[in-house]
């Protein structure tokens, strides 16, 4: 049986861009391209959620991925 992944998702329409997501990420998987919103590389991504709590805009939540 294969463990369904979760992984970090951006509501880009609410971000900030602030970057306090950035700092708290263990895998480098967050980005905010030209200061526009945060983006998250899936492959990376953990599924932690220490971006989801640092994230003072509350627009990061955690996933599971789809079968």
């Amino acid at each position: 049986m294969e463990r369904k992944k979760r992984f970090a998702n951006v509501n880009q329409k609410y971000c900030v861009a602030c970057g306090s997501c950035i700092k708290v990420c263990p895998k480098g998987a967050i980005q905010v391209p030209e200061g526009v919103f945060a983006t998250v590389d899936q492959t990376l991504c953990i599924g932690c959620g220490l971006c989801a709590k640092a994230c003072p805009a509350s627009v990061i939540t955690i996933k599971w991925e789809e079968e």
